[in-house]
């Protein structure tokens, strides 16, 4: 498989992905709540939640990080053709430190980016400290997103992350968290914390939260 992933097989692969996506997106309907809509600001989901980016509004002004891998080759290629843009480090030791400049500089200049705060390896559902120390530099705040549905669409792939992804007609919402600001003279560590259990949190308010969506008709009225 390993051997295919590679130069015009990539982007074949991405172009097959992509037309699965766009073709899916004809039955999914997403509902945001309580956005706080704030901007310039750090989206942060779990690696599992990664086509939660398709909610969230504004997305020309919203950059994605997507790992330097053969994987990410062709994410990066879906993601830029959904109208999304991309930060991508060099590949190496200094490529971390490369996506992460970019990360601070496109904050400073007002626009949005989204990280998938227990990537690219895992272990799934613990927050790492990147986003922490972004979100310091840049001065932007930290904005935890959490997607759910109840529909048995709702796919979950054996992945290491247990990716989630719609199958067909799903009903979906992305959950807002508070916004988390991120202080010069804070503790990192409890700003991380606070992050883990906003998205613990979320995972557990997310249930009825999608229910009173449904109760009012939000789907039915986008039909």
């Amino acid at each position: 498989m390993v051997r295919l992933l590679k130069g015009k097989n990539i982007t074949k692969v991405s172009h097959l992905v992509f037309r699965i996506l766009k073709f899916q997106e004809l039955f999914t309907r997403i509902v945001e709540v309580n956005n706080p809509d704030k901007m310039p600001c750090i989206y942060a989901m779990w690696h599992a939640h990664q086509f939660c980016v398709h909610g969230i509004r504004h997305r020309e002004k919203l950059h994605v990080l997507v790992s330097r891998s053969r994987d990410g080759e062709i994410i990066a290629d879906v993601v830029e053709r959904w109208g999304f843009k991309t930060v991508r480090g060099s590949k190496g030791k200094k490529g971390a430190v490369e996506a992460t400049m970019q990360m601070i500089s496109i904050l400073k200049s007002g626009e949005n980016c989204a990280m998938m705060v227990d990537g690219p390896k895992g272990p799934a559902r613990v927050v790492k400290d990147g986003v922490i120390k972004i979100a310091k530099m840049a001065g932007v705040p930290i904005v935890p997103v959490y997607w759910y549905s109840k529909n048995f669409t709702f796919a979950k792939f054996p992945s290491w992350d247990e990716m989630r992804s719609p199958v067909f007609s799903t009903n979906l919402i992305n959950l807002y968290g508070e916004p988390i600001y991120v202080p010069n003279d804070c503790d990192e560590e409890e700003i991380r914390q606070k992050l883990q259990l906003s998205l613990e949190n979320l995972e557990k308010e997310a249930p009825k939260a999608f229910d009173e969506v449904y109760k009012f008709g939000i789907w039915r009225r986008k039909k």
